[in-house]
């Protein structure tokens, strides 16, 4: 294992917070596996604990491939598969076809001193570097939707009523839609999911 990759050191915690009763987040921290995984169940939805878990134990579950590359490709197919299942299978199996089962995940992957943010939902990256605080993701919610496309700034997308809709989320369409960014990893960053 190279210099920068025997250097991660990470801390998870999930809170409820201050709109929903219940907590439906999940969340993966195996540094030395180099990954991590933050799951957040859609709230108000059929199930969303469940989701956000199944996306998690999913995630932990693969073998630990080595090149970037074909860790991205894998979990990739594996959001993709389990997209199709809590889309098809687990929402029938509820016995209620119009039921929506979903979660929204960012995933953060290393290898050596190369790095890929994957996403689909609000479900923020962000990195600390050199005194400065990236986002690396960008949300899928019609609030980001509406500053982009219609040209809004965010305080009038945020006043729209329904600015915290999201456009993309693992279970949510038939389709899933995934973000990457890759980056390069320098001695002292930080990062938060």
């Amino acid at each position: 294992m190279s210099e920068v990759a025997s250097a991660w050191r990470s801390a998870a915690r999930t809170d409820t917070g201050k709109v929903r009763a219940r907590n439906e987040d999940a969340f993966l921290d195996l540094p030395e596996r180099e990954l991590w995984v933050v799951a957040d169940g859609m709230g108000g939805h059929q199930n969303g604990a469940l989701a956000s878990r199944l996306i998690v134990e999913a995630l932990a579950e693969l073998p630990h491939e080595r090149g970037l590359e074909q860790r991205v490709a894998q979990i990739r197919g594996c959001l993709h598969e389990l997209n199709r299942r809590l889309g098809q299978d687990l929402t029938l199996a509820c016995g209620q076809a119009d039921s929506l089962m979903g979660s929204t995940v960012v995933v953060f992957l290393a290898e050596d001193d190369r790095a890929a943010c994957i996403w689909a939902g609000d479900s923020r990256c962000y990195l600390w570097r050199s005194s400065r605080l990236y986002q690396l993701s960008r949300d899928h919610s019609l609030a980001q939707l509406l500053i982009e496309e219609q040209q809004m700034s965010a305080e009038e997308a945020a006043r729209h009523p329904r600015a915290h809709a999201l456009t993309r989320a693992v279970g949510a369409c038939e389709a899933l839609q995934l973000d990457i960014v890759e980056l390069d990893v320098l001695p002292g960053d930080a990062l938060l999911l």
